[in-house]
């Protein structure tokens, strides 16, 4: 999606050889107007399927989750990184780590908003490591609902997670592909 990879360009920040910088549109403040364009690339690549919710993990991916299921006029379910008080027991739980914070987070969904019935599409922000893909394919698992596909905001293709999730044969989608970073600038994946 080239005004993704534009905004990536001009906004993102490269830290160091593996960590983006994107709190300017994607993660602590939000473009609107880039989020709408995202929910609705990712539903024009998967309005086939009979998608009935929208699966993400908080909070980064919230965002544009919300678009896609604005698409799709469907729920939008986002895992928690803690559990609140209003949640009961009545919920599915997997381990989540997370490289950029090094810290291990059990995710959890109340089963009141994933049944065996849904038809879902994981939505998310960053597609790195593949350990949130993992974790909310494990709760879909524990639900034994149907994972229709995956939606990625931003993908480093430099590490591991696209291999996980074609080894699953779960159908993919990333808006933006990086392959790297030299010298401080963002190498974008040929197509």
């Amino acid at each position: 999606m080239k005004e993704l990879e534009d905004k990536i360009l001009e906004k993102g920040q490269v830290l160091n050889h593996d960590v983006l910088k994107v709190d300017s549109f994607l993660n602590h403040q939000v473009d609107s107007q880039l989020m709408y364009k995202i929910g609705q690339n990712f539903y024009e690549y998967f309005k086939a399927q009979p998608i009935t919710k929208i699966l993400t993990v908080e909070s980064s991916g919230i965002a544009p989750a919300v678009m896609t299921g604005l698409f799709f006029q469907v729920p939008v379910v986002f895992a928690r990184k803690h559990r609140s008080v209003t949640m009961n027991s009545d919920i599915f739980v997997a381990d989540v780590y997370s490289f950029t914070k090094k810290v291990n987070n059990k995710i959890s969904i109340s089963k009141n908003f994933l049944q065996s019935s849904d038809n879902v599409l994981i939505v998310d922000d960053f597609l790195a490591n593949g350990q949130a893909i993992a974790g909310l394919t494990d709760i879909i698992n524990q639900a034994e609902a149907t994972l229709y596909g995956i939606g990625i905001v931003i993908e480093k293709t430099f590490q591991k997670g696209r291999q996980m999730v074609e080894q699953q044969q779960i159908p993919i989608k990333s808006l933006a592909r990086i392959a790297g970073f030299q010298n401080g600038q963002v190498i974008f994946a040929e197509e």
